[in-house]
């Protein structure tokens, strides 16, 4: 196989991100999202707010990190972060396994560095991994502020799991989009309780 009839049965192999639903709904509420709006959204969200990035951080990784980080759900599918009893073990291997097996589909060197940078979200040790990582827990509170919460409903969320699954990564990558997005995710629970 040439290196081009590689690359192309990659890019065949990622339109099937575009069949993985999520468990986030649009932010009109109509349906879920799958995850290849999920990234293509996510690579925007990096680019247009990039002026939150900490001070050196590459948008341009970031947002490469954004496109490639949820390639891996075409094998091992979407784990919601709200479900309760997931094995997250389990879920890390499966995610590897099809890294491994995604990745490797492309040409060896340009393989290994997808693979590379995917390994790199994952962890989260860079500056880069980490706004990418606080983007990638922004964007679904976004989503369900503006649907009234559609995709927290289902699995019986409050302010204090969100606070718990959302506030660490974004205050870690992103401390102003925590500061902006927390207090109006308060006050939706606060509305809603009522």
């Amino acid at each position: 196989m040439s290196p081009l009839d590689a690359r192309i049965a990659f890019l065949t192999e990622a339109c099937k991100l575009r069949s993985v639903e999520r468990a986030s709904k649009l932010a009109d509420g109509s349906r879920h999202e799958n995850s290849g709006e999920h990234s293509w959204h996510l690579a925007l969200f990096a680019l247009v707010l990039a002026d939150e990035a900490p001070e050196g951080v590459s948008i341009d990784r970031v947002i490469r990190m954004a496109l490639i980080h949820d390639l891996v759900e075409i094998d091992a599918g979407d784990a919601p972060i709200f479900e309760a009893g997931l094995d997250q073990g389990a879920i890390e291997a499966a995610e590897a396994a099809a890294a491994d097996r995604i990745f490797g589909m492309l040409p060896p060197g340009q393989g290994a560095e997808l693979r590379a940078l995917w390994d790199e979200f994952e962890e989260a040790r860079t500056p880069d991994a980490r706004f990418a990582k606080a983007l990638d827990r922004f964007q679904p509170p976004v989503l369900n502020l503006a649907n009234g919460g559609a995709s927290w409903v289902p699995y019986g969320v409050d302010y204090a799991k969100v606070e718990a699954r959302l506030k660490p990564p974004m205050e870690r990558g992103a401390p102003s989009l925590w500061a902006w997005i927390g207090p109006r995710i308060r006050a939706f629970f606060g509305a809603t309780a009522d």
